[in-house]
């Protein structure tokens, strides 16, 4: 025999499997069966499986389910794979079953067989199931699901939100820094009236402040677990108030907080909360695509663009022409919510195929999550620590852009009316003037008088209630 392989027993009969790995035969099976692509199962989803796995045989160790040996060596098992040392056991591609069956039984097999090896050198001579005792009182269907609002939520919560909180910090404090720094507005990209910069980063500042919002309230329908509802939303084969127990438990060994689901045939076949969920990071994505944006634009040039703000030169930015400098946070950023807004759509029609009483999608659904989770906060911490706090101001080109600007002449809308207003704007264009001279030539104001009504400073000044009544 090749003793590079053992012999591996499932229901469909014996399997070759690899001698050094802690899989079995359904594992073994799905690797032959599926192979498809590179895409593996996340990390975070595996993660979250051993977690709720060692939950499972607390509480079932405390509802007489599992004997005491049992469920010590599970759950030693569960935090050994928890340390990442036992990465390489989990092969599985995400195009498999529509379940996830075969990572649900990737994980039993691997903990079964790390339980055992405990419980040998301990000397006891119980044997651990994969089926029978790790999988006890569960089922694929309402496991892996569980599994999926786990992961969502520790990623969102230690990958995603910290990130938001930097970008809001800094913001504010660009914000504050800025506020009397004067430049021109741009709308439909053409030049509009003054604002100061602070005032721009104010609108950026609160995108992310609205935003982070959204994620954190639609993560609440997150919180709700699957687990308990086991094949198809009855409970079968779990012991009364199992998934309610082990919600308890998981927010225990997490530190998140988790309840049962408030109806489990809704939790097996219907993935409406992850959907709502990437609505959010769309949302999210939508926003720092113009962001990302403005701050290129802002940056074009040196001397042939708007040049307003100077960012920093993290590379060099072209293979043939020396000294160039390109915006590439910016265009990783773009790439990024491009992904985003892809993953949105590949969720969306996913989650729309709960047939009868179990969606079958569920692998790509979270693979695309958390996808999205890992490349918004990652993109956000580089574009924090790499461009975002290194913004700067080009003073004197902010200053002479904005008394070049014809928009200043809307400041002359109240005294001399629009079309007044407007002749001086094309008569300034066209005969390449200041707004200043073609008012005086036009004989509706004298310099003075146009001194008095267009002051860029002024324009700024967001008005207060009081101000509309005097």
């Amino acid at each position: 025999m090749d003793q590079s392989f053992r012999i591996e027993r499932d229901t469909l009969g014996n399997m070759n499997v690899p001698a050094t790995k802690l899989w079995g035969a359904q594992t073994q099976r799905s690797l032959e069966n599926f192979p498809i692509g590179e895409e593996k199962m996340p990390r975070p989803l595996l993660f979250s499986l051993a977690e709720l796995k060692k939950a499972c045989a607390i509480v079932n160790g405390e509802l007489n389910q599992l004997s005491k040996a049992k469920v010590e060596s599970i759950v030693y098992a569960a935090e050994q794979i928890l340390t990442g040392n036992y990465d390489d056991h989990f092969p599985l591609v995400v195009w498999q079953t529509g379940s996830g069956t075969q990572t649900n039984m990737n994980m039993n097999e691997v903990l079964a067989n790390i339980a055992n090896q405990y419980l040998k050198q301990k000397g006891i001579k119980e044997i651990v199931h994969p089926n029978d005792d790790v999988n006890r009182s569960q089922s694929s269907n309402d496991t892996f699901p569980t599994a999926m609002h786990i992961a969502t939520i520790t990623e969102t919560e230690t990958v995603l939100l910290p990130e938001l909180k930097r970008w809001q910090h800094t913001l504010l404090k660009k914000e504050q820094l800025f506020s009397s720094t004067l430049k021109i507005g741009r709308t439909h990209l053409q030049d509009a009236t003054p604002l100061s910069f602070g005032q721009e980063i104010s609108a950026w500042t609160e995108m992310i402040i609205k935003t982070e919002k959204m994620v954190k309230n639609s993560l609440d329908s997150i919180r709700e677990l699957a687990i308990g509802g086991t094949a198809v939303g009855t409970g079968l084969n779990a012991p009364y108030k199992f998934g309610e127990k082990v919600c308890e438990q998981l927010s225990l060994q997490t530190g998140h907080t988790f309840q049962k689901a408030q109806n489990y045939f809704h939790a097996l076949t219907s993935h409406d909360q992850l959907t709502y969920y990437h609505g959010a990071l769309k949302a999210l994505a939508a926003d720092l695509f113009k962001i990302a944006n403005d701050i290129r634009l802002l940056a074009s040039g040196p001397r042939a663009g708007i040049n307003e703000i100077l960012i920093s030169a993290n590379e060099p930015g072209s293979s043939i022409m020396p000294g160039k400098v390109n915006p590439t946070q910016s265009e990783a950023m773009t790439m990024i919510v491009s992904q985003v807004f892809g993953n949105d759509t590949t969720i969306s029609f996913a989650a729309s195929q709960g047939h009868y009483q179990l969606n079958v999608f569920k692998p790509v659904i979270i693979f695309n999550v958390l996808q999205s989770i890992r490349l918004l906060g990652d993109g956000l911490k580089s574009f924090h620590d790499r461009c975002l706090i290194g913004i700067e101001v080009n003073k004197e080109k902010m200053k002479k852009n904005v008394e070049q600007s014809l928009m200043l002449v809307t400041a002359l809308n109240p005294h001399i009316g629009y079309e007044k207003a407007a002749s001086i704007a094309k008569t300034a264009f066209s005969q390449n003037i200041t707004l200043k001279e073609a008012a005086q030539q036009l004989g509706f104001l004298t310099p003075e008088q146009f001194d008095l009504l267009v002051k860029p400073e002024e324009m700024v000044c967001v008005k207060k209630p009081e101000q509309d009544s005097k």
